[in-house]
């Protein structure tokens, strides 16, 4: 099964997939979902990845992670004459 949607693209966007439809045969509908099902692919599982880190992190114990503030206190001392230990 299959669903139609649409697709708004701007004028050099459509020329350059007209172009590339015409030079590999294909049609700018097939060549737009093969696009689409590679960028599903590519980007994805770093959504899943992000979503798994933050349940460890949910869970996980607080010797386990550092705050943003404490990073960034400690980051700012990089370079200076008063450089941190890492907060970990």
């Amino acid at each position: 099964m299959s669903t139609t949607i649409t697709l708004r693209l701007d004028d050099e966007t459509n020329g350059r997939l007209s172009n590339l439809a015409g030079a590999t045969d294909r049609s700018k509908a097939y060549l737009t979902t093969q696009a689409l099902k590679l960028f599903l692919e590519n980007n994805e599982w770093q959504v899943q990845e992000i979503k798994e880190a933050v349940a460890d992190a949910d869970t996980a114990s607080p010797d386990q992670f550092v705050d943003n503030d404490t990073v960034m206190a400690w980051m700012e001392t990089w370079g200076t004459n008063h450089e941190s230990q890492p907060p970990l």
